[in-house]
């Protein structure tokens, strides 16, 4: 094969060219030839965190400016970042000089998080328990990742902290979901140690409202306590005193407790209820939309709504359950009633829009009685009144066990356990009666 002056030219400044780059390759020093100095850590950067900051990362490797290092101890802090579940990628780079290393983590942040809650900690305030953590386990932030070994070090240091408290007890938790859902929040606890509630206050509360929350706490006293527990005795006890007086948007938060008394066997504590009760509220307006079956006069005879009084969303929630009620009576059972409030804040005024949905009418189907002898089982089949044609009536079916525990009463004392089947199909209801001796 023959080049031509011209090809041979072109290989011979290619060459030229490629010289410095090949001797820089030749020159590269391999770690062993690198001067003690080199391994000193003088930088360490993050990049990719959004809800993280890079000294929360960086104490989460346990790396430290100015220790000697390998690449070792930057895999183990790789894998340490990753193995808290906070992050879905962790990659690290790193570069040799004569005065030292420099560090670089590149991250992805997980953002499927779920909040930490602590039920009985009742040693630490929260502000307290907070920075605590924080210190022990620098990418908590008061949120966890399902998974990953973020929420046992969360554990891990809140025994510490009861060992450094001389709480005989053990930190334990738990992931929280509602009806088979997805994990909603991780839940801590400390076992051991019986924690019952001594008092019961409330905080931002006017002379109005108390009376009545007061005959409420006065229940929980004596009770364990468990922040988790009160949360719910608050939205089911606390707040319709509010809703009732047209507080629409009152809430309470997190009950506080406060250590009263303790010994080797019990701790007593005073818990404080926060109360925001937000503005007062007066209804302008009450309509009814999608009622067929009954006047709407009939229907406004069941809501107990004065309009310019403050509003009552207590008693509108037993208004709505009288209006299905009607509607049962009348076979529609499937009916629903939804009352959404229209607020207005310029005006501290709300509008209920009653959005009722009829369905269909379903009819009687079959009626079976169980428990009961071969004499008085056939007699109450007889007294039923409803037959097949007939649209089905919620309400005569309590009547008619009323009166038929009335009847049998003289054979002993009975419990009655109601069942109603909806067959969709051919619109129908079946019932079962099942008598049981007490």
């Amino acid at each position: 094969m023959k080049i031509s002056h011209a090809q041979l030219a072109s290989v011979l400044a290619c060459l030229l060219l490629c010289t410095p780059l090949l001797l820089a390759q030749t020159h590269k020093l391999s770690p062993r030839e690198l001067p003690p100095s080199a391994f000193k850590l003088i930088a360490i950067k993050v990049t990719g965190i959004k809800t993280y900051t890079e000294d929360q990362v960086i104490g989460q490797t346990g790396l430290r400016l100015g220790q000697t290092t390998s690449e070792d101890d930057f895999k183990a802090a790789s894998r340490a970042l990753g193995e808290t579940g906070a992050f879905t990628d962790v990659l690290y780079s790193f570069q040799y000089s004569t005065q030292g290393t420099k560090l670089a983590f590149q991250v992805t942040e997980n953002d499927q998080l779920v909040p930490a809650r602590f039920d009985n900690f009742v040693w630490f305030s929260d502000s307290e328990l907070m920075a605590q953590l924080r210190t022990r386990v620098p990418l908590f932030q008061g949120k966890l990742p399902v998974a990953g070994g973020l929420a046992d070090q969360v554990s891990d240091a809140l025994q510490t902290l009861l060992i450094e408290k001389n709480v005989p007890g053990r930190a334990d938790y738990l992931r929280s979901a509602r009806d088979g859902g997805p994990i909603d929040a991780f839940i801590y606890k400390v076992t051991g140690p019986a924690i019952h509630i001594h008092g019961v206050k409330f905080d931002g509360v006017s002379a109005d409202e108390l009376p009545a929350l007061d005959a409420m706490a006065r229940r929980l006293t004596g009770s364990e306590y468990m922040r988790s527990i009160l949360s719910v005795q608050a939205e089911k006890n606390f707040l319709p005193v509010y809703l009732a007086r047209g507080y629409l948007k009152a809430a309470f938060a997190e009950s506080q407790a406060k250590i009263a008394e303790q010994n080797s066997d019990e701790v007593l504590v005073d818990i404080t209820f926060p109360a925001n009760p937000g503005r007062q509220y007066s209804v302008s307006a009450i309509q009814l939309a999608g009622a067929n079956a009954f006047p709407v006069a009939k229907l406004q005879e069941l809501i107990h709504q004065p309009i310019g009084k403050p509003a009552n969303a207590v008693q509108l929630d037993a208004d709505v359950e009288a209006i299905k009620k009607l509607y049962g009576s009348r076979g529609y059972m499937e009916a629903s009633v939804k009352a959404p409030p229209e607020i207005d804040d310029a005006q501290a005024t709300v509008k209920y829009q009653l959005e009722i949905h009829e369905g269909d009418v379903y009819k009687m189907g079959d009626l079976d009685i169980q428990g009961l002898d071969s004499r008085t089982t056939p007699r109450l089949v007889e007294e039923w009144k409803l037959t097949g044609n007939d649209p089905y009536d919620s309400a005569y079916l309590k009547q008619f066990v009323q009166q038929a525990l009335k009847e049998v009463e003289q054979t002993g004392d009975w419990k009655v356990a109601i069942h109603e089947t909806i067959n969709q199909k051919d619109k129908t209801v079946d019932v079962t009666l099942r008598f049981d001796p007490k």
